[in-house]
């Protein structure tokens, strides 16, 4: 990956407040040792098992404001059911530990159409969003309807494997129609002609707050923007039906080109768009198939349930204000391991921290009065993503 020697990062700026987490033990260990499972129909439209889903909820909860997690199978947009096993294992892992979660099915193509056609295959993906935005929308109206699931509308997330995956992510980031190319733009007639779609429970936010990523890719990495929603992924780096980085699905030149995690990642980095991703050494794209038999799967629950938990709002450390217009700038030296700030005016004393992605802190810096620059040695922080705060004014930095 080229790095710029100088890389004007103020992406974000954020301000700290003291509010220790509150998340009373939940969400991280497992606390419930069993699961109900309901299954309901999502759609006020299509009445089939095509838009059914289960809905796993923690037996004996009495908590009703709980994170919602919803969950897309994988099947090449041709196969797959919510029933399967990495479906079922990831809902019930979630729940045991206090969230509600959902294993949604969506519509299939049919396998000989969606491997001759580009156009079928638009379709396919097309019809898998509209019916993920019906769920999300169902259980947004399920909430002001007596909220009989439980749930924080603050706090859903969408996940999934392979090409579940590749739907969570689609509907992160495709946020409106100028995004999409002509090709696209011109199958929106297969769902009703816009994004919303044609799966019913219109009037609803279809918006969610993260996404879970298990072996999934996105079509064109433009539509990844520094204002989107924080992904987790886990992706193995031999993959071949959804490439590690950037190739046609399947390695088939006949179908739609996918850029898997590492190319995600490597843009959401240069975003500063909130991510991680887990590399999994010499895998290929089976490791989910068969759930926490797997121990790469349960490695792959461990790592999302901890990004997905420093983003749930009672463990937030950290608030957003984009109001700040008198800003430091940061910039690298040559070999990227030393962070320089320069300030507009010259600082006072105070003290500057830095913290990792998930407000955790890590470092205090003391900048001289009367100076309005500093040079600060990264050789001791590990890879990945930081924020960096001089009283009220923050900004986020790569450590390479």
């Amino acid at each position: 990956m080229k790095k710029n020697k100088y890389l004007l990062i103020i992406c974000f700026l954020f301000f700290l407040n003291n509010a220790a987490s509150q998340c009373n033990g939940r969400y991280i260990n497992e606390i419930f040792s069993n699961v109900a499972v309901s299954t309901t129909n999502y759609s006020d439209i299509f009445f089939d098992s095509e838009h059914e889903m289960d809905v796993y909820t923690p037996v004996g909860d009495i908590v009703q404001n709980r994170p919602l997690v919803l969950y897309f199978h994988g099947g090449s947009f041709t196969a797959g059911d919510k029933s399967t096993i990495d479906c079922v294992d990831f809902c019930e892992y979630f729940s045991k530990r206090g969230y509600v979660t959902a294993s949604v099915n969506y519509r299939l193509s049919n396998i000989l159409t969606f491997f001759l056609s580009t156009n079928a295959q638009i379709d396919a993906v097309l019809k898998s969003l509209a019916d993920a935005r019906a769920a999300i929308r169902f259980f947004k109206e399920s909430y002001i309807n007596g909220n009989p699931y439980g749930i924080d509308t603050s706090a859903i997330f969408i996940g999934g494997y392979s090409a579940g995956g590749v739907i969570a992510i689609h509907h992160a980031y495709i946020d409106n129609e100028q995004e999409l190319p002509q090709n696209i733009l011109s199958r929106l007639s297969s769902i009703g002609g816009t994004l919303e779609g044609d799966a019913g429970n219109f009037g609803f936010s279809s918006k969610i707050n993260g996404v879970i990523n298990f072996a999934g890719g996105i079509h064109d990495l433009s539509w990844i923007n520094s204002n989107e929603e924080p992904i987790v992924s886990v992706h193995g780096d031999l993959d071949l039906v959804v490439n590690y980085n950037c190739s046609p699905a399947l390695n088939n030149p006949a179908l739609l080109n996918l850029c898997g995690s590492n190319e995600i990642h490597i843009k959401a980095n240069n975003q500063c768009l909130n991510n991680q991703l887990l590399e999994l050494n010499f895998t290929n794209h089976e490791w989910a198939q068969f759930g926490t038999v797997n121990p790469k799967f349960v490695q792959g629950l461990e790592f999302s349930r901890d990004f997905v938990y420093n983003l749930l709002p009672c463990n937030q450390s950290l608030s957003i204000d984009n109001n700040f217009t008198d800003l430091f700038v940061i910039s690298y030296d040559e070999n990227m391991q030393e962070l320089k700030i320069n300030n507009s005016s010259s600082f006072n004393g105070e003290p500057a921290f830095i913290y990792d992605i998930s407000g955790n802190y890590v470092q205090k810096i003391t900048l001289s009065k009367n100076s309005n620059s500093k040079n600060i040695k990264l050789n001791k922080l590990a890879s990945g993503m930081y924020i960096i705060s001089i009283g009220s004014k923050g900004a986020k930095f790569i450590k390479y």
